[in-house]
């Protein structure tokens, strides 16, 4: 029996803009300072333009095709599996990816907050100790209560909102300091604004997490477009007000020197005071944005491993937590490698939006097949966004290709995505697992995988430190 569900525009609203902010922000304003400077707020208006148009494609998709498995059910829908496995090793690959970015991020803003410098092998034990910490959590997988995560969602914002608030207070004081950083605007020309668009444009990733199958929102054709476009203006603020606060405290070659912007920023405005709050901050978004990054790459590769287009182990599901352990004990060995091997945050970002604007373009390519498939179903703008997105798509995949990435990165790139070829060639053949896929495309399975959803890094590991203290005092019932 089909679950009915009636999520509305504020719930829709909510999912977005907590689905995209994370731990970006705390990163992303020094790694394109040296690109474009104060001129960097006009890129991110435009990145979040370009994601505002994506997210409306992935909408109308999940209108069409109310499946779980996003970009790969889309396009698998609107083409063949083919196209829809090379949609999905895309997104795999890229949200992989990300994985390092956050353990090599959780290091640098460790060390700023406890003033120690760890040498190459303290390092790597950190990134290590992060990565495997945050996978046995997941394979744990202990389940947040909604009451906690929507505690600990504002003490994730908290120190950015304080940041804002503090540093137009601080302008007020010291108006000379906000023009002297903000003139000239563009001290380095619009040259590299390509460049930094591939930067900024992965720190609205996350909005395709907010589209929901039409069964689950009501009066979908509404609902989910404006909950999209009101969720991405809020982040857009959200992100804007951060950034010109960010750029007018602090010249931007400063920053664009220094591996823990806001940091530096808070040192500046509030002092010791204002370093350990933003370092906690930034430790607990990093890791709460690692923690669900974990959780839902491994479910994306063991949504392809049940359809038969994956290795079986990452199909194998933990006896005791039912959780997707092969899948996530595989993507923390590869996540350490990358982290080691590539340590360059600028290079594994690019290397991430070059897929994920693959994997984009081809769902827009699917959104013009499904509304040819299904014209009764026509919805507002779905003719010109898909041409919009295909054009935004070619636009980020042509900068990575003719940006400053190193020209090796560029290559593995490319050469990642058409290892999809060979590997799709060798599985499709093999039959899926029915029974596992039966039960995890059930409405019913679908619908818990909404409310556990609500897991949160911290919440998991305040749930391990309750457990282990009613461990140590000997008490049963703590299992």
């Amino acid at each position: 029996m089909a679950l009915k569900r009636t999520l509305t525009y504020f719930d829709m609203t909510a999912i977005v803009v907590g689905s995209i902010v994370g731990a970006d922000i705390y990163i992303a304003s020094s790694l394109t300072a040296n690109i474009i400077g104060p001129a960097a707020l006009l890129v991110w208006v435009a990145a979040g333009l370009c994601a505002t148009v994506i997210a409306l494609v992935f909408a109308y998709c999940s209108y069409y095709v109310p499946r779980v498995g996003g970009p790969f059910a889309f396009v698998s829908a609107a083409f063949d599996d083919f196209f829809g496995f090379l949609t999905g090793w895309s997104i795999w690959i890229a949200e992989v990816l990300s994985l390092p970015v956050f353990a090599i991020a959780f290091t640098q803003y460790l060390q700023s907050l406890t003033n120690i410098k760890l040498s190459f092998p303290g390092q790597i034990l950190v990134i290590g100790a992060f990565i495997f910490a945050l996978t046995a959590i997941n394979i744990r997988g202990t389940k947040a209560a909604g009451r906690v995560n929507d505690v600990l969602t504002i003490v994730k914002l908290l120190p950015l909102i304080i940041l804002v608030v503090a540093g137009i207070a601080y302008f007020i004081l010291h108006p000379a300091t906000l023009s002297s950083n903000y003139l000239p605007f563009a001290p380095l020309g619009f040259s590299g604004f390509g460049t930094a668009l591939v930067l900024i444009f992965w720190a609205y990733v996350g909005f395709e997490m907010g589209t929901f199958p039409s069964t689950e929102v009501k009066d979908p054709r509404r609902t989910v477009p404006r909950a999209i476009i009101t969720g991405m203006v809020i982040v857009m603020v959200f992100y804007l007000s951060t950034n010109f606060v960010v750029y007018g405290i602090l010249p931007w070659q400063t920053l664009g020197s220094s591996s823990t912007p806001l940091i530096l920023v808070m040192s500046t405005i509030l002092g010791g005071v204002g370093v350990a709050l933003i370092g906690v901050g930034a430790l607990l978004s990093v890791s709460g944005s690692n923690e669900s990054g974990t959780l839902g790459t491994a479910r994306l590769s063991y949504a392809m491993a049940i359809d038969g287009l994956f290795p079986r182990v990452f199909a194998k599901v933990h006896k005791k937590y039912q959780t997707p352990y092969g899948a996530l004990a595989i993507q923390a060995v590869i996540a350490f490698a990358l982290a080691t091997l590539v340590p360059s945050l600028p290079g594994l970002i690019s290397f991430a939006v070059f897929n994920l604007a693959f994997a984009f373009l081809l769902t827009c390519l699917a959104l013009l097949v499904l509304g040819k498939k299904k014209p009764q179903k026509t919805l507002h703008g779905q003719r010109i966004l898909p041409i919009l997105g295909i054009v935004i798509c070619l636009y980020l995949i042509t900068m990575y290709l003719l940006g400053s990435t190193l020209v090796y990165i560029k290559i593995i790139g490319i050469v990642v995505i058409a290892l999809g070829i060979p590997i799709y060639i060798y599985f499709s053949p093999k039959t899926d697992i029915r029974h596992l896929k039966n039960l995890f495309l059930s409405e019913e399975a679908i619908f818990v995988r909404r409310l556990q959803r609500k897991e949160h890094f911290l919440a998991n590991f305040i749930d391990l430190l309750h457990r282990g203290y009613h461990k140590i005092r000997g008490d049963k019932k703590s299992d």
